[in-house]
C-alpha cells in the first residue's frame, strides 16, 4: 500500500474506534491493523525523509540526489 492509502485507512480505523460500537474483539482487530498500517506509513515517511536529506546543492545552484549507502 502507499503512504496515502495507509494514512487514509488509519483515519478510518480511528473513526470506527471512536464510534464505540465495536465489541472488544472487533476493536482489537482494528487496533492491530492500525499498528501494522502505522508501521508501514512510518517506514515510507522515513524513506522519503532520507531521500530529501540526500539532496545536495551543487556549485551551480542546482540540486542532485546523492547516492545512498543502503
Amino acid at each position: 500500500m502507499t503512504f496515502e492509502e495507509d494514512v487514509g485507512r488509519l483515519e478510518a480505523i480511528v473513526r470506527d474506534l471512536e464510534r464505540d460500537e465495536l465489541d472488544l474483539e472487533g476493536a482489537l482487530r482494528l487496533f492491530e491493523e492500525g499498528i501494522v498500517r502505522l508501521r508501514s506509513a512510518s517506514s515510507a515517511l522515513a524513506d522519503a525523509q532520507g531521500r530529501v536529506q540526500e539532496l545536495v546543492e551543487t556549485a551551480s545552484g542546482t540540486f542532485d540526489l546523492a547516492a545512498r549507502d543502503d
